[in-house]
């Protein structure tokens, strides 16, 4: 991006609560859905989607149809034909009575991150920092009188701050806040009053502590004192022993704020006086560096968009009748036009992206400016920092073990026999492997190595498959090595650089299968169940980090 090309700033729509929850959220364009009536032309189904997954998002990714029900305020035929719709796409998985957030819901959020390119930008500039400091480093935008994270480099340490991407925080409550607010206008202060009035204790805000009423006055203050100095700190607002340090990141063009960098700490490393002090002349270079990038960046090659979403949903409809609701899988698609190089698209440009009738993806935009998850201006529409409450904050702090769960249930399942995943330890010698997931069997005869364990990676199939990955079969075998009878075929994981972070296998006794039956009848499926593992992972690392343990 070059200095003519402006880099587009946060839109601060908007968005007060949803008429879909049983338990309003406060007035804040930061914080739910929209009072007013929804226009003639919204989506209904569509509106009762986005609630169903904020209400996920909200519940740490999983709530049962009843309690779906409750929080949403929906019937409870509506919530199941919504949950089965969503399931249709990947976005949710039905785990017995209960509805659990997928990583491939976070497509959603991703869009919004590659159209904003601020992470795919910063995030080394950011990472480089809190590797120099050995301190946490936030970026964050502005979402209404609120702020959002939209990439955090956190320190894995007994005490961690544990904010998401995607984390709701009221602004007065942290250090970006008052970096933002110096640039509100009159009509911004009076929303932001207005929700402090309605939710005194920022119960609209499940990422923070509660809190008491009060501190209006000291807001505007400390918003003052940021534009003055262009730095903000925050000395335990938030929680006590929480302390932080934030300087704006300037759009090149406009020289308002595009995000606001921060660096966060608790009290027993650093006061708030010594972050100022001490930290905060490193983070100004870091700044100035994250700027050059700004100025310098060239324009964005947009990326592919979509493909025959609209053939897809038809043909989801035509299969599974009454219970896909076709508008809402539909209006979804919408929101993945968007993306690097698509920051602003015409509604032409959302139609052929999709292939969406002009008239369905018009309606969908309409419904997604009342509930606050698009911006329009003249004739043209972008995504806000709220796509990010779609189903983003609770995955994107999430493992591989927990990502490949269901997957290795799906196939040791299919296969009547146990299925593991392990990943190379580091530094060890010999070569070792570490099991961090495994789906059992009911059986009698089962093989039986837990999580945790750590085995010779050259006698196993999980190991050679790590060793050498491109081998031309593309699998591993072991035949009674590490133990008599014991027999497995694995096969490499690999990250979105095609890199092999992690092995998985099927394992069994050899009275049950011959080394011919394992690669006949397991590998198929073996092969499915990795790039099913792969396309999740692929999604859920665009923008963030998955440990491998």
């Amino acid at each position: 991006m070059t200095a003519a090309t402006p880099l587009p700033s946060p839109p601060s729509p908007p968005s007060p609560p949803s008429p879909h929850s049983s338990s309003p959220l406060p007035p804040s364009s930061c914080s739910a859905g929209n009072e007013a009536q929804p226009p003639a032309e919204a989506v209904a189904p569509l509106i009762r989607g986005v609630a169903v997954l904020e209400a996920l998002t909200g519940a740490g990714g999983t709530l049962s149809a009843s309690a779906l029900e409750r929080r949403t305020g929906l019937a409870r035929s509506t919530v199941d034909r919504i949950t089965a719709t969503l399931a249709r796409t990947g976005y949710v998985r039905l785990d017995g009575r209960d509805a659990v957030l997928t990583p491939r819901v976070m497509e959603l959020g991703n869009a919004y991150l590659a159209a904003l390119r601020l992470p795919a930008l910063l995030d080394a500039h950011a990472d480089a920092l809190a590797d120099e400091l050995d301190e946490s480093v936030s970026l964050a935008v502005a979402d209404g009188d609120g702020i959002r994270f939209i990439h955090q480099a956190t320190r894995r340490r007994a005490l961690s701050v544990s904010f998401r991407i995607g984390d709701l925080l009221p602004a007065e409550r942290t250090a970006p806040g008052p970096l933002f607010a110096a640039q509100w206008t009159e009509p911004e202060w009076t929303a932001w009053r207005a929700r402090r009035t309605a939710d005194p204790t920022d119960a609209g805000f499940p990422a923070v502590p509660p809190r008491g009423p009060g501190g209006q006055d000291d807001f505007v203050s400390r918003a003052e004192r940021a534009r003055q100095d262009g730095w903000a700190l925050d000395d335990q607002l938030i929680e006590p022993g929480l302390v932080a340090v934030s300087v704006p990141v300037r759009d090149p063009a406009s020289g308002r704020p595009a995000c606001v960098a921060s660096v966060v700490s608790h009290t027993s490393r650093h006061t708030a006086a010594d972050l100022r002090d001490t930290l905060l002349p490193r983070l100004r270079t870091a700044v100035t560096a994250m700027e050059r990038e700004l100025r310098e960046a060239r324009p964005p090659e947009p990326g592919p968009p979509p493909a025959d979403l609209a053939t897809w949903t038809t043909a989801s409809k035509h299969e599974l009748g009454r219970d896909f609701v076709e508008s809402l899988a539909r209006g979804l698609t919408v929101l993945t036009a968007f993306g690097e190089g698509r920051s602003v698209l015409t509604l032409t440009d959302v139609a052929k992206a999709t292939g969406l009738a002009r008239a369905t993806a018009r309606r969908a935009l309409i419904t997604y400016e009342h509930l606050g998850l698009v911006t329009a201006q003249d004739r043209t529409f972008a995504l806000t920092p709220r796509v990010l409450s779609l189903g983003y904050p609770p995955l994107s702090r999430t493992t591989l073990a927990r990502l490949v769960a269901p997957h290795l249930r799906a196939l040791a399942d299919h296969l009547n026999e146990p299925t593991a995943l392990a990943v190379s330890v580091p530094g060890s010698a010999p070569e070792e492997i570490q099991y961090i997931a495994v789906a059992a069997t009911s059986r009698v005869l089962t093989v039986d190595i837990t999580v945790g364990t750590r085995l010779p990676a050259t006698h196993t199939a999980l190991g050679r498959a790590l060793l050498t990955p491109d081998a031309p079969p593309g699998y591993a075998l072991a035949d009674e090595e590490l133990e008599s009878g014991l027999r497995s075929i694995a096969v490499p994981v690999r990250d979105r650089a095609g890199r092999p972070i992690a092995a998985l296998n099927v394992a069994t006794h050899a009275a049950r299968r011959t080394l011919d039956d394992c690669v006949t009848d397991f590998l198929p499926a073996l092969r499915t169940t990795a790039n099913a593992i792969q396309t999740d992972l692929h999604t859920a690392t665009r923008f963030t980090r998955i440990p491998l343990s």
